[in-house]
């Protein structure tokens, strides 16, 4: 029999309510146990009630029991759920009296642990819970709640499958060897290789778009110093994160923090501006920052237009782009300071037409432009398909997969033996198994589920 287990659900500290949860077979006698007039054996299953829960003879605390019967739970065990006011004492008292009274503290993530154990859910769902409690917008929310739902495993389900249908045709002509039957026909074997190749391609191409919607779009702000780049990042994260001064050079290091924008998190980089320094302290900022614009997605190019000509910005973006590997970054040049201009400039169009933006970081005017655009580009990259990979493990295994895909098309054209070539189709089965919990290891559950907080 397995352990009754226990844990508070709710994160620490003092809230209106916390949550006590326990699940196991033992699960409605232990809770039992904590009242003078409930029998949760007793309870109709998935029904609450109100109830005193009694620390001995003393009235500790007014409860509502939830009870939950096995099969129909989050862990498909017997599951009992205890919501008590929010003190730091009655919860830490509860847990103490399940403990005396037979239940196990659980582990980091052991409910969800069980809760796959009992088929309630696949490994990739089960990930995507931690994923969901971690989300911290909208865009991350949904890809949570897809893979949550199935979206992913189902697209592993179908890889499956196919694989499983050329492991068969495979097998099939090995029973029959000495007969020197071929019951699957190369050309047919390729063509469908072509279609597990490109799914299993697509999958992984979408890890780079699904890690930097989970992790948040990078977005590095750069220029020459004392343009404004530190005032832009207050500015538009609302509250003062990073030292604003008059005197260059004041930035030395990268300074992140996140901000939500139309439900996509976005993770700003305040940099050290770009000029050649004497200062070994701003010469190592300098070089952070050409690291920060390796990882960034975005660049907010800032110019003061005070004293910034056309031909000043051109020039500098022109070398810009000759020191820096622009690939696939999206840059935003921003005029910044107009609240110390008297007139537009003359030749505005032009700077427009260019895709200058005219923005105010002191004043706090036309920052909409720049979270329009940011959002604009969201739009343009995002795949369609939010069935994106955002966990380094799937990642990981999709990539095993994808070279037994590479094996198996280089046997079948080189006219390598049936059963080595079988043996690269159970070594593709084999990864997708691993993906999705089929194939597990202690070791493995533990790894993954290690990571969650304790009572989920």
């Amino acid at each position: 029999m397995k352990e009754t287990i226990c844990a508070i659900s709710t994160p620490p500290g003092i809230g209106a309510i916390a949550i006590v949860r326990t699940s196991g077979e033992e699960s409605f006698r232990i809770a039992s146990s904590l009242f003078h007039h409930l029998d949760v054996t007793a309870m109709p299953a998935q029904a609450a009630r109100f109830a005193e829960l009694f620390d001995g003879d003393a009235l500790l605390d007014q409860v509502v029991v939830t009870k939950y019967a096995a099969p129909r739970s989050y862990t498909g065990e017997d599951m009992v759920e205890i919501s008590c006011h929010g003190s730091l004492y009655i919860q830490k008292r509860i847990v103490e009296l399940l403990v005396e009274r037979g239940c196990r503290l659980a582990e980091p993530g052991e409910f969800t642990q069980r809760a796959f154990l009992h088929g309630k859910l696949d490994l990739p769902q089960a990930e995507a819970v931690a994923d969901l409690i971690e989300s911290q917008s909208e865009t991350t929310h949904k890809l949570a709640i897809g893979q949550l739902r199935g979206d992913f495993s189902k697209r592993l389900s179908a890889l499956r499958e196919r694989f499983v249908q050329m492991a068969s045709l495979l097998e099939l002509e090995l029973d029959f060897s000495e007969e020197e039957v071929e019951f699957a026909d190369r050309s047919e074997l390729l063509a469908l290789l072509d279609e597990l190749d490109g799914e299993v391609g697509r999958l992984i191409r979408s890890f780079k778009a699904g890690n930097v919607l989970k992790r948040g779009v990078p977005v590095a702000i750069v220029g020459q110093p004392n343009v404004g780049k530190s005032t832009l990042l207050n500015a538009i994260l609302q509250h003062d994160r990073a030292i604003v001064s008059p005197i260059p050079g004041t930035t030395r290091d990268t300074v992140e923090d996140t901000f939500v924008i139309d439900g996509t998190l976005f993770r700003f980089i305040d940099t050290a501006g770009l000029r050649q320094s004497d200062d070994t302290l701003e010469s190592i900022g300098i070089e952070r920052t050409y690291q920060a614009l390796s990882q960034a997605s975005v660049v907010l190019y800032l110019v003061d237009v005070t004293r910034t000509t056309l031909a000043d910005l051109k020039a500098e973006m022109e070398e810009f782009q000759q020191r820096v590997s622009l690939d696939e970054k999206e840059i935003i040049p921003v005029a910044n300071k107009i609240d110390e201009l008297e007139t537009m400039p003359n030749d505005y169009k032009e700077w427009h037409d260019m895709g200058v933006l005219f923005v105010s970081a002191k004043r706090r005017v036309n920052l909409g432009d720049i979270e329009e655009r940011l959002s604009l580009y969201v739009q343009q990259h995002k795949i369609q398909d939010l069935t994106l990979i955002t966990n380094e493990r799937h990642y990981a295994l999709l990539c095993d997969v994808e070279s037994a895909i590479g094996r198996i098309r280089q046997g079948l054209e080189s006219g390598l033996p049936t059963d080595l070539v079988a043996e690269e189709v159970r070594a593709a089965l084999h990864g997708i198994g691993l993906l999705t919990g089929s194939v597990s290891t202690d070791e493995l559950l533990d790894n993954i589920f290690g990571k969650f907080c304790i009572g989920k």
